[in-house]
């Protein structure tokens, strides 16, 4: 996959990096939403091996294009339920859970909902 770049030619991981080095406000930020964004890209991921559009999965989920594209960008904190009907309409099993334990080691309690 070719690197992305900004309006101004600079690539976006590099321009991302650069503002990490500089701002603590801006790694809080990136630490917050990380998680936000891994879901983003899974739910990207199992999108397109299904062949549909943000507007296909919207109908699936009976929910707008929109609220997929807030989704999708990882920008936006969702709720369990909203998580729940995704996996559905992703033909997917979704899990919540709970860890113990060392980061190295850790135990992991989970449920399918």
């Amino acid at each position: 996959m070719a690197a992305r770049h900004s309006a101004l030619g600079t690539p976006v991981a590099e321009g991302t990096r650069r503002r990490a080095r500089r701002s603590a406000a801006y790694r809080k930020e990136q630490t917050r939403l990380a998680p936000y964004e891994e879901i983003a890209r899974l739910v990207i991921k199992h999108r397109m091996a299904l062949g549909l559009t943000q507007a296909e999965l919207a109908r699936r989920m009976g929910t707008s294009h929109s609220a997929i594209s807030r989704i999708e960008s990882g920008q936006h904190a969702t709720t369990v339920e909203t998580l729940r009907r995704l996996a559905e309409a992703l033909e997917l099993r979704f899990l919540v859970g709970f860890e113990s334990g060392s980061r190295e080691k850790p135990t992991r309690e989970l449920i399918a909902v």
